[in-house]
């Protein structure tokens, strides 16, 4: 059964017109649905109207499973619970320009990327559309505060599930539902070469995030087996094209592990990398660096480069022209690395059935 938020304006006019009722219907409830008011409330619907929509449709969002709330800086992770029972992560972050959220993409990762827990036991499935903008709608209503910003940087890989992440964001961005501008919107991809270059001919003039860590194809393809797929350079082509289509700056993701990928040498031959191919008499592309000290990860031996290392990489870089900026940790408390709370929570009932 379709939950209702999948649909678009036209798409939810469409189904109104197809039981029989007045077009007018669909504003009346479009709005409503994405403040998280199911149509079975709504006082302006009669009860044979509401009977009809929900003959061959469904409204619900995800169900908080799990909520953490972090005594240092107010940061909170929710783990909601799907309709068929499946968990995804979000993670509510505050800053002084306003709340941003973090939301997932699928349920698990088959990326395989060796430092991300969101990979550990491979991917279940992708989300929908109602479950993307579902966590965004039950993180807010949970708060009693507006969201103004979104990351698309939790479980999965966005553009793994493009179709409805196309779709979501051209939902969210509707005047008529959460009204979230692009601008305000990031979106983190392991680089799926041939969807950067489909994603640029959307024109959303969204951020793209490039999770990097690494410049030689030696090093990415040992703790990114994507890379094997689309080499470094090949990347770099495809975010060249990106900027140049969309005028859209692209921010590069680079965790720093101990003794992998953050020596001053590595630092070097990033930077060389990335000058030498994004900087052209032709491209005046503006370069950041966000540099993420690893999280631990259980099931992992990685370990997070000393302060020393990771101010010398940024050094390096600035040094050589490249803007780099060390992310800041929020939630420290409440373990707000992504994957970590679905993890737990999987093993919590793996344990139950055994027993």
């Amino acid at each position: 059964m379709q939950n209702l938020l999948n649909f678009t304006y036209e798409e939810l006019e469409s189904y109104i017109l197809s039981i029989g009722e007045a077009k007018f219907r669909a504003k009346q409830i479009f709005a409503p649905m994405h403040k998280g008011i199911s149509p079975a409330s709504l006082t302006n619907l009669s009860a044979k109207t509401k009977e009809k929509i929900f003959e061959n449709a469904k409204y619900s969002l995800p169900r908080v499973r799990r909520k953490l709330v972090s005594a240092i800086d107010g940061t909170v992770k929710y783990l909601f619970e799907l309709d068929d029972g499946n968990c995804v992560e979000s993670v509510v972050m505050k800053y002084e320009h306003g709340t941003t959220i973090c939301i997932s993409s699928q349920i698990g990762c088959r990326m395989g990327c060796a430092f991300c827990a969101s990979t550990i036991g491979g991917k279940v499935r992708d989300l929908e559309v109602c479950e993307l903008l579902g966590q965004i709608i039950a993180a807010q209503n949970d708060l009693g505060e507006r969201i103004d910003g979104i990351v698309m940087m939790g479980i999965g890989e966005p553009l793994d599930n493009y179709d409805n992440v196309v779709k979501f964001l051209r939902l969210v961005g509707h005047k008529e539902g959460l009204n979230i501008g692009y601008r305000h919107i990031s979106l983190s991809t392991c680089g799926l070469v041939d969807k950067i270059y489909k994603l640029a001919e959307e024109d959303f003039q969204i951020t793209l995030s490039i999770s990097l860590h690494a410049s030689s194809d030696e090093i990415r393809s040992k703790i990114m087996p994507v890379n094997k797929r689309w080499g470094v350079d090949e990347l770099l082509d495809a975010c060249k094209a990106y900027f140049d289509k969309t005028g859209r700056r692209i921010s590069f993701e680079y965790t720093l592990i101990a003794g992998e990928n953050d020596s001053e040498e590595n630092a070097l031959a990033l930077a060389k990398k990335l000058n030498s191919k994004l900087r052209t008499k032709t491209s005046t592309m503006p370069i950041h660096v966000n540099l993420i000290p690893v999280n631990p990860v259980k099931e992992r031996d990685f370990k997070k480069s000393g302060k020393a290392e990771i101010k010398k990489f940024a050094q390096v870089l600035e040094q050589k022209g490249i803007r780099a900026t060390v992310r800041r940790t929020l939630g420290a408390d409440i373990n707000a690395s992504c994957g970590q709370l679905r993890r737990d929570e999987m093993k919590k009932e793996q344990s139950i059935e055994r027993e």
